[in-house]
C-alpha cells in the first residue's frame, strides 16, 4: 500500500512538470519575443497583440500553489490568486526572487478594495491579479519620445475586468540611484488608442504624482493599467493655449526672415562692393541666419516618429551648426566694427575674409562634429512641454522637435556659448555709443559718419545680437513676456538685417550722390 502511495505521488509530480512546462514554455517565448528591438511602425502594430496576447495567456494560465513568477532579461510577469476575502497586497523588488541587482528598486500596493466591485455580485472561487514589469521602454514610444524614469513600465490588470475610480489607490513606487532635483517628474499611465501614429499614449489622469524623497516618486493612481513616470527638465511650465500663438509667430517670423535673406544676398551679390571685406561679412551672416531659419522650421516636422532617428539626429546636429555659427558671425561683425570705430587708419590683416571663414564656418563645424563622434545621442528628438489644467490636476501636452537633448551640452554650447558672443557684442556696443558720443561733444553736432556708424552699431548689435540675451530671462514674472519677445526679436532676425541693410544702402547712395553733386558743381566753377 505504501508503493503504491509513493508511485501514486511520483506519478503527480511527473504529470504537474510536464503541464509546467507546457504551460510556462510559450509564455516565456512570448515575453523573449517581445524584447526584440523592432522599428516603430512594426512595434505599433505588433506590441499590443503581443502584450494582450501575454496579459491573456497569463491569467489562464494553469500552475499550482498561490503565485507564478516567470523572468526573462528585461520582462517579469508574476501571477497571483484572490478571493474575495482579500486584504491588500504588497510587493517589492527588495522581496522578489530572481530579481537582477541591475534593476532600479521599484515597489506596488494593492488596497483590499481591489476585489471588491468582483465580488459584489457574486462570489467567484478564485481571482487572477497579474503584473507584468517592463524595464525597457521601446514597447511604450509615444509620438513624443517622452523619457521614462529608468525606463520602467509597471502594469497590473485583475481578471478579465476593468478596474477603474477607486477609493483608496494603488501606489506606485519608483526610486533612482541619482537625486532627480533638476527635474519634472509625472505620474502617467498608458492609454490606448490616444495617438494616431503610436498605438497609445501617456497621461496623467487619475494619478497623483508625490516625490517623499529627491531620488524617490510615488504615484498614486486610482486605476489599474500599466504605469510609469515621465521626466523633463525643471522651468517653470508654459500654458498649453500659448503653443499655437508662438507656433504662428515662429513660422511666420522664420518665412519672413528667409525671404529677406534671400533677397538681401541677391542684392548684396549685385552690389557695385562685392570685393568689400565688410559686404562679405554681412552675405555670410545672411547665409548663416537663412540656415538656421530653414533647419529651425523643418526641426519639428522631422521630429514625427515615422521620420527615421538618423534623420532627426542629422537635422538636430545642423541646427546646432547653424545656431552657433549664427552667433559666431554675430561676434565676428562685432570685431569688425571694433576695428572700423578703433582704428584711424586702415588696418591690414593677410587674408582677413578666409581667416574669418574658418572662425565662422569651421569652428561651429568642428564642435558639432566632435559630438557626434564622442556620442551622436545629444541630438535627437526634443520633447518642449505645455501645462494643461485638467480636473484632476495639471497635465502636460508635449510637443516634439530635433534639437541637443543633453542638459550638459545644451547648458555649456547653447546658452553658455551664446552667452559670451552676446555679452562680446554688449561690451563692443557701450564702447562704439561711447566713441560715437565723444564724437557728438567735441563738433558739436552729428556728421554724416557719425550718422552712418549710429545705424550700423544699432542695425548689427542692438537689433540683432543683443536680442540673444532675452534667453536669459527665461525665469519667474519674466518667462512669458520673454517668450513672446524672443520669438518675435529672433524669428524676424533676417528681417531687420534687411531693413537695415535697405537703410544702409539708401544712405550710402544718397551721400555717393552728394559727392558727384559736389565734384560736378567743383568743375564747373573752375
Amino acid at each position: 500500500m505504501d508503493t503504491q502511495r509513493s508511485l501514486f505521488f511520483c506519478l503527480c509530480i511527473l504529470v504537474a512538470q510536464s503541464i509546467s512546462q507546457e504551460t510556462l514554455l510559450p509564455l516565456l517565448y512570448l515575453m523573449k519575443r517581445l524584447e526584440r528591438p523592432m522599428g516603430r511602425a512594426l512595434t505599433s502594430k505588433v506590441s499590443p497583440r503581443n502584450i494582450h496576447q501575454l496579459e491573456q495567456m497569463l491569467l489562464n494560465t494553469s500552475f499550482f500553489g498561490h503565485n507564478l513568477t516567470l523572468q526573462t532579461n528585461s520582462i517579469q510577469s508574476l501571477v497571483f490568486k484572490l478571493d474575495c476575502d482579500f486584504s491588500g497586497l504588497s510587493l517589492s523588488s527588495a522581496t522578489m526572487a530572481n530579481v537582477s541587482q541591475a534593476w532600479a528598486p521599484h515597489a506596488m500596493q494593492f488596497p483590499a478594495e481591489l476585489t471588491k466591485d468582483s465580488c459584489v455580485t457574486s462570489r467567484p472561487a478564485e481571482l487572477r491579479l497579474i503584473c507584468i514589469y517592463f524595464f525597457t521602454a521601446h514597447l511604450f514610444q509615444d509620438d513624443s519620445n517622452s523619457s521614462l524614469l529608468n525606463n520602467y513600465v509597471l502594469g497590473a490588470q485583475l481578471d478579465h475586468r476593468p478596474v477603474n475610480n477607486l477609493q483608496k489607490p494603488i501606489n506606485i513606487s519608483f526610486w533612482h540611484n541619482q537625486s532627480l532635483e533638476g527635474y519634472t517628474v509625472t505620474c502617467v499611465f498608458w492609454k490606448e488608442g490616444a495617438s494616431k501614429h503610436s498605438w497609445g499614449a501617456w497621461s496623467p489622469e487619475g494619478c497623483y504624482t508625490e516625490q517623499p524623497s529627491p531620488s524617490q516618486v510615488l504615484c498614486h493612481c486610482n486605476h489599474l493599467t500599466y504605469f510609469a513616470v515621465l521626466m523633463q527638465l525643471s522651468g517653470d511650465p508654459v500654458p498649453a493655449e500659448l503653443q499655437e500663438p508662438l507656433e504662428y509667430i515662429s513660422l511666420v517670423g522664420c518665412s519672413i526672415s528667409i525671404v529677406a535673406s534671400l533677397l538681401t544676398m541677391l542684392l548684396y551679390a549685385h552690389s557695385r562692393k562685392q570685393s568689400d571685406s565688410i559686404t562679405r561679412i554681412h552675405m555670410n551672416l545672411h547665409g548663416s541666419v537663412l540656415l538656421l531659419n530653414v533647419t529651425f522650421l523643418l526641426s519639428p516636422q522631422m521630429a514625427l516618429p515615422t521620420v527615421p532617428k538618423s534623420v532627426c539626429i542629422a537635422l538636430a546636429a545642423t541646427l546646432h551648426y547653424a545656431l552657433l555659427s549664427c552667433l559666431t558671425w554675430m561676434a565676428i561683425e562685432g570685431y569688425n566694427l571694433y576695428l572700423l570705430l578703433g582704428h584711424v587708419y586702415n588696418v591690414y590683416i593677410h587674408r582677413y575674409l578666409l581667416k574669418l571663414c574658418m572662425l565662422g564656418w569651421g569652428f561651429p563645424a568642428l564642435l558639432v562634429l566632435l559630438l557626434l563622434v564622442i556620442k551622436s545621442s545629444v541630438y535627437g528628438p526634443y520633447v518642449i512641454s505645455f501645462s494643461n489644467s485638467q480636473d484632476n490636476g495639471t497635465g502636460f501636452q508635449n510637443v516634439s522637435m530635433c534639437w541637443v537633448c543633453s542638459p550638459v551640452v545644451h547648458s555649456v554650447l547653447v546658452m553658455g556659448y551664446g552667452g559670451l558672443m552676446s555679452l562680446f557684442n554688449l561690451v563692443v556696443l557701450t564702447w562704439a555709443l561711447w566713441i560715437l558720443c565723444r564724437l557728438r561733444i567735441r563738433e558739436k553736432a552729428l556728421s554724416p559718419w557719425a550718422y552712418r556708424d549710429t545705424v550700423m552699431v544699432l542695425g548689427l548689435t542692438v537689433l540683432l545680437g543683443t536680442t540673444w540675451v532675452l534667453a536669459f530671462f527665461s525665469f519667474s514674472v519674466f518667462r512669458l513676456p520673454q517668450l513672446f519677445l524672443f520669438t518675435i526679436f529672433n524669428s524676424l532676425y533676417g528681417f531687420f538685417l534687411f531693413l537695415w541693410f535697405c537703410l544702409h544702402r539708401c544712405h550710402s547712395d544718397a551721400e555717393a550722390k552728394a559727392e558727384m553733386e559736389a565734384v560736378s558743381s567743383s568743375q564747373m566753377t573752375h
